[in-house]
């Protein structure tokens, strides 16, 4: 049985790559809040899951998660995942969701604030089970200090609200594997730019590539990565099964674990320098920590899967 992408899922990821080297360079980063943000929209990438009823094209989040990989390595900002992935499953009959001219945000359970909701258009607030949609105009936000300065957190208030009728469950469950996938490609570019530094940065008249304890970092971030990348790709397979839940969990705690991996290996590697205002490796750096803690923390996901297995709470 072959369990490898086909020709049309890497095509995509290969078109959305292509966008994203050119609209969303990482000098991008420090002046735009949603580049290539139109150019995604015109390749239809906000309506790949919208069902074919709402101008969607009606693919399985298996059928994207290459491209999702390739906005985590591009450090994308923006609600990539809650206009792409969530809102298809909750809000697939809003207007003009497929066009990309609505965006909308995410405050998922167990977290304080919502990332990226200055942008929201509207906004989904979990509670309790279950989800309430609130469009901007109901919407007061106060600013709040966090790690990733491309994905700026929120506190919501919200004076009126609707709530939504369907399953709030399947809808994270897939959320949380998108950023799985975000993450693995975080991890693949960090990986990518420290090789890179380490062959060209010199000491003692020698690449640091070529000490042993520098490539034996760079493995140890190689291996991790081989090793969390399949458990995302089964979890999106397997996102509507019994199991989908705990899949999710193994993929978002494999995922976040390797992409801070390469992150300390990076500035490990890097130096001081990597902490610098000057290289825009901060950005891949704090996008790494942010989305390690999206929709789930690490420990968060490795207690679920734990419960899962076992049947038993610690």
């Amino acid at each position: 049985m072959n369990f490898g992408f086909n020709d049309d899922q890497l095509a995509l990821a290969a078109t959305v790559r292509d966008v994203l080297r050119t609209h969303c360079p990482p000098g991008s980063l420090r002046s735009e809040r949603r580049p290539a943000w139109e150019q995604l929209a015109g390749l239809g990438f906000f309506g790949l899951l919208l069902p074919e009823a709402a101008d969607g094209l009606g693919l399985a989040l298996v059928d994207v998660l290459p491209a999702l990989e390739e906005t985590g390595r591009a450090c994308l900002p923006g609600p990539v995942v809650e206009t792409a992935v969530v809102a298809p499953y909750l809000l697939a009959d809003v207007p003009k969701l497929a066009s990309g001219a609505v965006c909308v945000g995410v405050l998922p359970p167990g977290q304080a604030y919502a990332a990226d909701a200055d942008l929201a258009d509207l906004l989904i607030v979990v509670r309790d089970g279950g989800a309430r949609v609130i469009p901007r105009r109901d919407v007061r936000l106060a600013p709040r200090r966090g790690v990733d300065p491309c994905r700026p957190l929120f506190e919501v208030t919200f004076s009126r609200s609707e709530p939504l009728p369907v399953p709030v469950g399947p809808a994270l469950a897939r959320a949380t594997v998108a950023t799985a996938a975000q993450l693995v490609g975080l991890a693949r570019e960090l990986l990518s730019v420290t090789v890179g530094y380490a062959r060209v940065r010199t000491q003692f008249g020698a690449p640091i590539g070529s000490f042993q304890a520098v490539k034996h970092q760079l493995a140890d971030v190689a291996v991790a990565v081989e090793f969390a990348a399949p458990l995302v790709y089964r979890a999106a397979l397997t996102v509507e099964s019994d199991s989908g839940d705990r899949d999710a969990s193994a993929a978002k705690a494999a995922a976040g674990e390797v992409a801070t991996l390469a992150a300390r290996v990076a500035l490990q590697i890097h130096g001081a320098i990597g902490y610098t205002e000057e290289l825009d490796l901060r950005f891949w750096l704090a996008r790494a920590w942010s989305l390690s803690a999206a929709y789930g923390t690490t420990a968060a996901h490795r207690e679920r899967l734990r419960t899962a297995i076992t049947g038993r709470r610690p």
